[in-house]
């Protein structure tokens, strides 16, 4: 393995990160203790508790998932189309490097600065709301894998985009909305049915619902959906990312 190819990629994406590191950080703390004013405050105090859970509290972990999976798709995005913008994706095909080696450079960083945002926000939010977390590994695990499967989706993302309008498509329009209506900020067994079902069939239910467990102990669905969708999907991409390379869709031309 070309471990030096690997750093060099990475190296160069986590530099570019750091050029505007006050920008990536102010924003998402700006923007969680606004949620917090907004849906902790308001909302707090006309529901003091979602199962137990003080409403403040219960909350965290949707916000960080929110910031998660919009951020892993944004720098991973970014982060391959600029090669392709700007021509220098030619150069990368042709250097010495696998796809794979390719991937695991550009992925890596997205999923890096992506755990920290998230680590970042969970600090943010112990000033805000007393916060305790059952299952400390559980939480490190799903916030990884979260990073990591939706940098592969957002890899995808910027290899298929053919302007900068396209890459804010799917964050703007599937992922945010998704994440909102997932449980993000209430319970999905709060909702009446038939909505509570055709709650189920939204797959971010499941990445909340898991990473709400390490924290409480509980969630809307079995840790074990919750792990398998994970896999499933980050199978999935795998699987794209490989076909990509192999047919050189919208890298070649």
């Amino acid at each position: 393995m070309n471990l030096h190819g690997i750093w060099a990629i990475y190296r160069f994406e986590m530099a570019r990160a750091l050029r505007t590191l006050w920008q990536s950080v102010a924003t998402p703390v700006i923007t969680t203790s606004l949620y917090f004013v907004v849906f902790g405050g308001a909302i707090g105090s006309r529901m003091q508790q979602v199962g137990g859970v003080n409403y403040g509290s219960f909350i965290v972990p949707g916000l960080i998932m929110l910031t998660l999976l919009t951020q892993s798709i944004s720098n991973a995005s970014i982060g391959i189309y600029f090669p392709k913008f700007t021509g220098t994706i030619y150069e990368l095909l042709s250097a010495p490097i696998s796809s794979m080696e390719m991937v695991i450079g550009y992925v890596g960083a997205a999923a890096t600065k992506s755990v920290a945002l998230g680590l970042i926000i969970l600090a943010t939010s112990t000033l805000f709301v007393p916060l305790q977390i059952a299952h400390p590994l559980a939480m490190i695990a799903f916030l990884i894998l979260t990073a990591l499967t939706f940098s592969l989706f957002g890899f995808i993302i910027g290899v298929w985009a053919q302007g900068f309008e396209q890459l804010s498509i799917v964050p703007a329009l599937l992922v945010t909305p998704l994440t909102f209506l997932g449980g993000a900020f209430y319970s999905i067994d709060m909702l009446p049915q038939p909505w509570r079902t055709v709650s189920l069939f939204n797959p971010v239910v499941y990445l909340v619902s898991g990473f709400r467990w390490s924290f409480f102990s509980k969630g809307d669905v079995s840790v074990a959906w919750s792990l398998g969708f994970i896999a499933l999907f980050m199978a999935l991409c795998l699987i794209l990312i490989a076909w990509i390379f192999k047919s050189g869709y919208r890298l070649k031309s």
